[in-house]
């Protein structure tokens, strides 16, 4: 039981996998802090007051039925996501579809073919002997 969990852990897939979670939670992190440090600040001048803390209130905006709804928070996530969404998508998913598209193998050109008469297996239209049945098969032509 264990090999199987330590072949499963070190599997090629379940690593990258690991590490892309990893590296994704410190970029996500980095990008918040631009967001909430730069972006943020800069988007509020335009208005007044700090974009993260911008609410509004439905009837009674009291201590004890606060009915607040802090719209700035959300618009920051939505910044954050879409600044993240475009850097995968620039630097991490065309790259890798460009080379993919480079090394992409034309698939071959397929060899026409006829039935062997003894075996019915595809078999090229050259060959004088069957490689399934290895019956002699008169050439086609």
């Amino acid at each position: 039981m264990f090999k199987e969990f330590r072949a499963f852990v070190l599997r090629g897939s379940v690593v990258d996998l690991a590490v892309g979670v990893v590296i994704g939670a410190a970029f996500g992190t980095i990008v918040t802090a631009i967001v909430n440090g730069l972006i943020n600040p800069i988007v509020s001048f335009v208005g007044t007051g700090d974009l993260a803390k911008k609410q509004f209130c439905i009837g009674s905006c009291t201590a004890k039925h606060p009915h607040v709804f802090v719209y700035g928070g959300v618009i920051s996530a939505i910044i954050t996501f879409v600044i993240v969404a475009a850097v995968v998508f620039f630097f991490v998913v065309k790259p890798v579809n460009h080379l993919t598209e480079m090394f992409k193998s034309d698939a071959p050109a397929a060899e026409p073919t006829r039935e062997c008469p003894e075996c019915l297996s595809s078999i090229p239209l050259g060959a004088k002997r069957c490689a399934f049945c290895t019956a002699e098969v008169p050439v086609a032509g």
